[in-house]
């Protein structure tokens, strides 16, 4: 009977010029961060088969190399930095170097049972892509309003005219992410089940979309976790301390956090959830996060089941607290 061939695990560290590779121990090799350079990594990969590749997310640099790893059928995994570097400490990695980077990668694939997942299309980077553009630029109206409190004179002036161009811009965008949505039937059907919920508005629906395409796959428990709300434990000996939320898509969980303070008014499901958790003296930061957890896990049931909002189940998974 022939040994069982091992299996292979491959961390890539990414950097704007190249992408240093690890192969399990192998000695590591770096190649260019563009086409050609892709092109060389999935030829060398294919033939071994790998059981995960792993690179950690560097701000949308790793995009193309993982979309052509995935093109090629490679198991491409993008993962937090923060869990990377945690595990990084935890196995003993004190330099840092590219190529040490790799090699912890590589490692964290070989140890990690979460399974590849599809990266999402080109349309749907895309969209995420302008949701990110206009985080940013809600974010410099929020600024600009705040300095407008002790400006005088000709600054004054200079602020409601970049706050006007900001307000401009911001509509413009939030047209054209209307336009994408709706000219795909897909997710033209997806954002109409999710927008039938009360308390989801095109900012969340378009941020779901986007930012959690997995929605409707998954189960409500790794709905919670991609979104950083499910409580993990903080226990040690006979201390239980109190659960804390951690890691996840951080755009999406701070949506789900506005949206949850409208839905908190307007969803009589989502509502009632409150008001128990109050009534039980829950402290509102906790109170808030258990809302926007329903509120994800009442999406993710209803674009798995594809039927509109239905207040009586929507109810039964709310009492699920």
């Amino acid at each position: 009977m022939e040994p069982a061939t091992p299996e292979v695990f491959v961390g890539i560290d990414v950097s704007k010029a190249r992408l240093d590779v690890a192969i399990g121990d192998e000695p590591p090799f770096a190649v260019d961060n563009d086409p050609a350079g892709h092109a060389d990594l999935a030829g060398r990969l294919a033939p071994r088969r790998p059981r995960r590749v792993v690179m950690e997310a560097t701000g949308g640099l790793e995009a193309a190399a993982a979309a052509a790893l995935a093109a090629a059928g490679l198991p491409v995994m993008v993962v937090n930095p923060r869990q990377a570097r945690d595990f990084a400490k935890a196995m003993g990695y004190l330099a840092k170097t590219d190529a040490i980077d790799a090699k912890a990668l590589a490692h964290f694939a070989a140890a990690i049972k979460a399974e590849p997942r599809p990266l999402p299309d080109e349309a749907a980077r895309g969209l995420d892509a302008l949701l990110d553009r206009r985080r940013q630029l809600v974010g410099m109206r929020t600024m600009e309003e705040n300095r407008k409190a002790t400006a005088r004179g000709r600054v004054l002036r200079d602020l409601e005219a970049h706050l006007r161009w900001l307000g401009e811009h911001i509509e413009e965008i939030d047209r054209e992410l209307d336009e994408r949505i709706r000219s795909s039937p897909a997710w033209r059907e997806r954002d109409d089940l999710l927008r039938g919920i009360p308390g989801v508005g095109p900012v969340l629906s378009r941020t779901l979309l986007a930012g959690l395409p997995e929605l409707g796959t998954i189960s409500h428990r790794r709905a919670a976790a991609l979104a950083g709300l499910a409580p993990l434990a903080d226990d040690s000996g006979r201390r239980s301390g109190p659960r804390r939320i951690a890691g996840g898509r951080g755009q999406v969980r701070a949506v789900l956090y506005m949206a949850a303070l409208s839905a908190r008014r307007f969803n009589p499901a989502l509502r009632a959830l409150a008001d128990r958790l109050e009534a039980a003296g829950k402290r509102p930061k906790v109170i808030l996060v258990a809302v926007a957890r329903k509120l994800l896990v009442i999406a993710n049931a209803i674009l798995k089941a594809g039927k509109p909002w239905d207040p009586e189940i929507a109810a039964k998974l709310a009492q699920n607290t």
